[in-house]
């Protein structure tokens, strides 16, 4: 059986992935209209951060980088 843990770790990585690609988007629209880095971007990254940190939490990893 799989851990509880492990199964809401991946539903985050997912959520990851879906950011990722929204931010992507963003700065390649961003570049194309060339208005520099785009507003959400910066807000962006910090939700990715610590979507990260949650799934390496939940995984029991316990050697981070803080």
């Amino acid at each position: 059986m799989t851990d509880p843990y492990s199964q809401l770790a991946d539903r985050i990585e997912a959520i990851t992935a879906d950011l990722d690609e929204m931010m992507f988007d963003s700065l390649r629209e961003a570049a194309a209209a060339r208005v520099g880095r785009p507003a959400d971007d910066k807000r962006l990254m910090q939700a990715r951060r610590a979507l990260d940190k949650a799934a390496h939490l939940l995984r029991g990893s316990t050697n981070h980088d803080d």
